[in-house]
């Protein structure tokens, strides 16, 4: 097993060798943080606490403690006071079983963290900045599309060579995603000649954001330093804010917030697996949970690593050894459960993938196949979980099926089949919720693009979804669009559906101010498919 300061390295080395865009970094567009309003009820499920550290005594602690190590980094003016400031330190304060939460939540990844800092002298106060930006949620994914505890948005991410596949998404590697979340400070530090308050200005804003608020200060003969700039509303609040957080790690006691003892070794450790694995099976080998697997290795949006690399598992540091001699003992051919699917005539690639949960992508990479062309009664492999899908509970599948089954009070779960045309806008209109309220339903951003044949949930208030889902079983609900022909009523249409003309008034606000329908006007309808029409 490689030290990990060596691999972090040559992990680094690797990112900025493999960089996707040819632009400059100083192009790149911001990065805005999760919503400041992180709730816990919004964080992965099952990311279980690690365990409390034991000491015996204040000299122990001293001596174990990374928070000891964190501080005597420190390496800005935390001296400075302000309104912007102590408005951040203030919500902590009253917040403060939050704040413990959230740092005793970072035990997996600071010490890491910290000791990529470290090596490359850089102040230790940024290694809390996943506090700021994703509560130290690996799965956090912001309205602005940026996912992983550092937010890396799509552009900037591969800039960085952070790959998005199906199989994985690098920007929540802890490895690969921190060390760019450093390589991409030190760059705007030395943009703006070492000051790392611009640094982290230009991280939130973007670089081209603050070089232009320093150029009119400049032109109007004003101060050029970050407390002097007009900046978004959201980058004001963000430095003070990582400026407030380490304020209170440094003197926890002085505002009365509690914070965990966390220990001055590495977390987990890097066991190279020598290829693609199951994770389930990985976890049995570790002697560790799927979701503890899961927390170390949230890149992985599935049940098994990607074929593609890199071929290593993150586990915690007293298990690297049982898995790494267990992994060695299991036959090649065990380390992933494959299906034979002999090909039928009428076949294609897609439907089969469809069928399989899978993607033609990945059935052509497994398959060495050049293109989408198959040949009836040759034979696929294709990869499948080696335990139930229950099992996976941190994969992407998982996670957004608790997302989107997670009751909310005073509303009622619509299934909401996407169509050609559909957007998150015209769906939330239809169904008269907010687009970020759809999108944070269904583990999206607003601006993301929509499949033909997705399954959304929408979680509506309206009185037409009441009726529908007292019907009793809400899987045999679904959204039809009906098209209205000549000699059409509403109540015709109600007593073929099986509806009231009140349901379809409610479900369709144009309808409710019209006395009559129109031939070709279009209705949605939401009905129960085991009736028969």
């Amino acid at each position: 097993m490689k030290r990990l300061f060596t691999v972090a390295v040559l992990v680094s080395m690797g990112i900025m060798s493999g960089c996707a865009s040819h632009h400059s970094v100083d192009e790149l567009p911001p990065m805005q943080a999760a919503d400041p309003s992180v709730d816990d009820m919004d964080l992965a499920n099952g990311m279980d606490e690690p365990a409390p550290v034991e000491v015996d005594s204040v000299a122990s602690i001293d001596n174990e403690d990374l928070w000891v190590r964190l501080r005597a980094g420190y390496g800005l003016d935390l001296s400075v006071e302000n309104d912007r400031i102590r408005v951040q330190r203030d919500w902590y304060a009253r917040h403060p079983k939050y704040f413990e939460r959230v740092t005793t939540r970072s035990e997996r990844y600071l010490h890491y963290i910290v000791e990529q800092a470290e090596a490359r002298n850089m102040p230790l106060e940024l290694a809390l900045l996943p506090v700021v930006e994703s509560a130290f949620d690996p799965f956090a994914y912001s309205h602005g599309r940026a996912a992983g505890p550092w937010q890396f948005i799509p552009s900037t991410g591969d800039y960085f060579g952070l790959h998005r596949t199906w199989w994985e998404d690098q920007r929540r590697d802890v490895i690969k995603s921190t060390n760019a979340a450093l390589d991409y400070l030190q760059k705007l530090a030395n943009r703006f000649d070492g000051d790392w308050l611009l640094a982290l200005a230009s991280y939130n804003a973007g670089g081209g954001t603050v070089s232009r608020a320093i150029r009119k200060n400049e032109e109007a003969g004003k101060p050029t330093d970050f407390w002097s700039l007009k900046l978004p509303r959201e980058t004001k609040a963000y430095v003070p804010k990582l400026i407030a957080i380490a304020q209170i790690v440094q003197d926890p006691d002085k505002y009365d917030i509690p914070l965990q003892p966390i220990r001055n070794e590495p977390y987990f450790a890097e066991v190279d697996t020598g290829g693609q694995i199951d994770l389930a099976q990985a976890a049995k080998l570790a002697d560790i949970s799927i979701e503890e697997l899961y927390l170390l290795n949230p890149s992985y949006n599935r049940w098994a690593t990607s074929p593609d690399g890199p071929h290593r598992l993150l586990v915690p540091a007293d298990r690297a050894e049982r898995f790494s001699l267990a992994l060695a003992e299991l036959p090649v051919d065990q380390r992933m459960q494959w299906a034979r699917y002999e090909i039928r005539p009428g076949d294609n690639l897609g439907a089969i993938a469809r069928r399989n949960r899978t993607t033609p992508e990945v059935l052509r990479s497994i398959n060495h196949l050049k293109n989408n062309t198959i040949i009836a009664g040759r034979t696929l492999l294709i990869p499948g979980p080696a335990a139930g899908s229950d099992s996976y509970t941190l994969s992407a599948d998982s996670r957004l099926a608790d997302n989107q089954n997670r009751q909310r009070d005073g509303r009622q779960k619509i299934d909401h089949t996407v169509r050609s045309g559909d957007t998150l806008w015209e769906i939330s209109r239809q169904y008269k919720v907010g687009v970020k309220e759809l999108a944070r339903w269904n583990n999206m951003a607003p601006g993301d693009k929509l499949s033909i044949g997705q399954t959304l949930a929408v979680w509506s208030k309206g009185t037409g979804t009441t009726t529908v889902a007292s019907r009793g079983d809400n899987n045999m609900v679904r959204q039809v669009r009906y098209s209205v022909r000549n000699g059409d009523s509403l109540y015709a249409i109600a007593d073929r559906f099986n509806v009231s003309v009140n349901d379809i008034r409610s479900w369709n606000s144009k309808v409710a101010s019209k006395r009559y329908i129109q031939p070709g006007q279009r209705l949605t309808l939401y009905v129960d498919i085991r009736q028969s029409y």
